[in-house]
């Protein structure tokens, strides 16, 4: 048994046992601009999925199949949190569409990081960066399903993308 994986998926299923219980049932009276701030500022700090390249954040020997894309990944999904965080907190026309961009990207960049884990064996060689998908990628994955909720509702006019 792969105890990463139980990690994984037990702090998933808390994450959404969260959101279920404080969330959803909230999430037709919030407006998108006071659930989706949170959760792009959560995500803007993705820039910490480099620590899949850094020497002492990783075990010496971790498949660069790997660490390269998570990383890479993960510093985009943040550049872009980062680039429609101030388009949503003004309300922009275009901060739907940002926000679009940036859940599909950081959805795929995420399910994409868990399969070359699983397929290259990764695990073994997390050492202190571990943290990251045993509890970080959990938080990421409830939020960006949290996320697409909230596109898939109308938004108020001035929001539209």
């Amino acid at each position: 048994m792969n105890i990463l994986t139980v990690n994984l998926v037990l702090s998933t299923l808390i994450f959404w046992i969260a959101a279920k219980l404080y969330l959803l049932p909230r999430i037709t009276e919030l407006e998108p601009r006071a659930i989706l701030l949170p959760i792009l500022l959560l995500h803007a700090m993705r820039h910490l999925g480099l620590m899949f390249l850094a020497p002492g954040g990783v075990f010496p020997g971790i498949p660069a199949q790997f660490a390269y894309p998570a990383a890479f990944g993960d510093l985009l999904a943040a550049v872009l949190a980062l680039v429609a965080i101030p388009a949503v907190a003004m309300r922009a026309r275009y901060a739907k569409l940002l926000v679009w961009i940036f859940n599909i990207v950081g959805t795929l960049d995420l399910l994409n990081a868990i399969f070359l884990a699983t397929f290259y064996n990764a695990a073994p060689y997390m050492g202190p960066a571990y943290w990251i998908p045993a509890f970080w990628v959990p938080a990421l994955l409830v939020t960006h399903y949290l996320t697409f909720i909230v596109l898939s509702r109308p938004w108020p006019a001035a929001a539209q993308g």
